[in-house]
């Protein structure tokens, strides 16, 4: 089964490193493709150093457009969704989620932090559909914007309402030792709050909307 990771980025040339470095040693990854969503901080050139196809978009277009931009350069029919903020990524975290895909049986992996930090291991066992480690499969992913075609921030929600609704049939792995930098951390904590009330807004819209 070959294997194409899409990690989405904006301004995080600091972190992208400790996603990239694990993902390029994982033997079950065949392709990986950073997609810069207008950075202004050098992500796309540290995400150059690695060996990993990089995407450039020339403004801020959100998460879910970086994402579609990467599905729609990906080789493969399966796909790995990661952040590229994470701390404490291993190749044994990636070979789990890609391990416990199996098209025949489960339509989608969703990646839970465990053990990392006591606020984002309870922010994802309160909402543990807001995860952006998630496999699956090219398919499934026109089949999301076919139904919600203006997702964001919420796109973890809607995949996961879609997948509720649409009976896919999901498995969820423990990321142990994983969590991500929060927002208040990189962005100062006044922006930061402010980009995450954005970011609940967002979620909260898709977790009421009928999808």
């Amino acid at each position: 089964m070959n294997v194409s990771v899409v990690v989405p980025a904006y301004n995080e040339a600091d972190r992208i490193g400790a996603v990239l470095g694990p993902l390029v040693r994982c033997p079950s990854v065949d392709e990986i493709i950073v997609v810069d969503d207008g950075s202004d901080d050098g992500t796309a050139q540290v995400a150059e150093r690695y060996s990993v196809r990089v995407v450039s978009l020339p403004e801020n277009r959100g998460k879910a457009a970086a994402l579609d931009e990467g599905v729609s350069l990906a080789r493969n029919e399966v796909l790995l969704f990661l952040d590229a903020d994470l701390v404490g990524l291993r190749e044994e975290h990636v070979e789990r989620l890609i391990g416990v895909y199996r098209p025949e049986e489960v339509d989608m992996v969703v990646g839970v932090f465990s053990n990392g930090r006591m606020n984002t291991d309870l922010a994802q066992k309160i909402n543990p559909f807001a995860s952006g480690q998630r496999v699956l499969s090219k398919a499934l992913w026109e089949r999301a914007k076919e139904n919600v075609p203006e997702m964001n921030y919420g796109i973890e929600i809607a995949l996961s309402r879609l997948a509720a609704k649409e009976g896919w049939r999901q498995e969820r792995v423990k990321l142990d030792g994983v969590t991500h930098i929060l927002k208040e951390e990189k962005r100062g904590f006044a922006r930061g709050v402010l980009d995450r009330v954005k970011m609940y807004g967002d979620m909260l819209k898709w977790l009421v909307k009928k999808v």
